[in-house]
């Protein structure tokens, strides 16, 4: 088998590498849009809390929704391809955003907030120099689980016509090809590898040095 895998990287890498760029845009755009829902909205909701728990549920159910069947219920109503496999992965991507959004910033100490707001900052002001910067590492940790969960869900978007590196993996299985199968999800298990350690030297980056 492992000779067999040898050789179709040898004959398959244009495909390999295709596979891999439409697994990569699929994860990068829902991300980007994951993000840009989850962490103002995981913001607004500490200042929101009588409602927090009820939208934080309802993302929660939606998480609930075995990924098969919240693209099959795209179909219908977007088409096929890429967008309705966006929509998918961003639904997955939001929770575990959202909800350490939230967490994070709520466990912020509140004599730290108090001692901001008594040296006359602004609410802003204490959001972000001091609750954001002091919550990143759960934020942090909500993206980096978002990311591994959207990669690992991307592969499924080839059954909606999406492309990625599912198509390698589905081809496999149809063919009951071992080798085809390795050549998708060996790729996807590195992008995951990858990613998680980027973002964690982007926490490390970022995080307040203490003196």
């Amino acid at each position: 088998m492992l000779e067999n895998f040898f050789m179709m990287l040898q004959n398959r890498w244009p495909e390999i590498i295709i596979g891999t760029w439409q697994h990569l845009q699929l994860t990068i755009v829902a991300l980007f849009i994951a993000n840009l829902i989850a962490l103002p909205l995981g913001i607004l909701l500490t200042r929101k809390r009588k409602i927090a728990e009820t939208i934080i549920g309802i993302t929660s159910v939606f998480q609930t929704i075995p990924s098969l069947a919240l693209l099959g219920f795209m179909v219908p109503l977007f088409g096929i391809g890429f967008g309705p496999a966006i929509i998918a992965l961003t639904v997955y991507g939001l929770l575990p955003i959202l909800r350490n959004t939230y967490t994070g910033i709520l466990g912020v100490d509140q004599s730290v907030i108090d001692a901001g707001t008594g040296m006359g900052m602004t609410s802003r002001q204490v959001l972000f120099m001091i609750e954001l910067p002091l919550a990143l590492p759960i934020i942090m940790a909500g993206i980096r689980t978002a990311t591994v969960m959207v990669i690992g869900v991307a592969t499924l978007a080839a059954l909606v016509g999406a492309g990625g590196l599912g198509d390698l993996i589905f081809r496999g299985i149809a063919m009951a090809r071992q080798d085809l199968i390795l050549a998708g999800a060996i790729p996807a298990a590195l992008l995951s590898v990858i990613f998680d350690y980027g973002l964690k030297k982007i926490e490390i980056a970022v995080q307040p040095k203490s003196k």
